[in-house]
């Protein structure tokens, strides 16, 4: 398989920068959010945000608002931005290799194993960037009767 298609470990980095970025776009109202706010109601660790979302801003994803009543916004809609680009933003892989792509992975030879989760990782990164922020709000909606 093609190493542009898969490189990605989805890890806790990757999960916590989607779930405060839908934070973030789910509570959008024109009005900066602080990390505080996303980190009490994700229950996610504040330095741990402010090392995402310093990732996050070098993308271009979101955009820092200093002062009173300063924090974050989407820089981008959120129907334009996909989840593939929140998990590659934060340094993360999409890869369920285990040998990361290198050919030699088993005794100079590729695994048994190799060509399956070539096919896996093109399909989890195929779907994760056909979803949008907006469309994982608007599914999230639906299941719970809000519209």
């Amino acid at each position: 398989c093609s190493s542009d298609l898969v490189d990605m470990q989805l890890t806790t980095k990757g999960r916590y920068a989607v779930t405060a970025m839908l934070d973030l776009a789910s509570n959008d109202t024109g009005r900066p959010i602080t990390l505080d706010i996303i980190s009490q109601r994700q229950n996610i660790s504040l330095s741990y945000l402010e090392q995402l979302f310093a990732k996050l801003r070098r993308a271009e994803l979101v955009k820092s608002v200093r002062g009173p009543g300063g924090g974050y916004l989407l820089n981008i809609e959120a129907k334009n931005i996909n989840l593939t680009q929140i998990i590659e933003a934060v340094d993360e892989n999409i890869d369920l290799r285990r040998c990361a792509g290198t050919t030699g992975c088993h005794d100079g030879k590729q695994c048994i194993s190799h060509r399956l989760w070539c096919e896996v990782s093109s399909q989890i990164r195929g779907f994760l960037s056909s979803k949008t922020l907006q469309m994982v709000i608007d599914d999230q909606q639906q299941n719970i009767g809000i519209l």
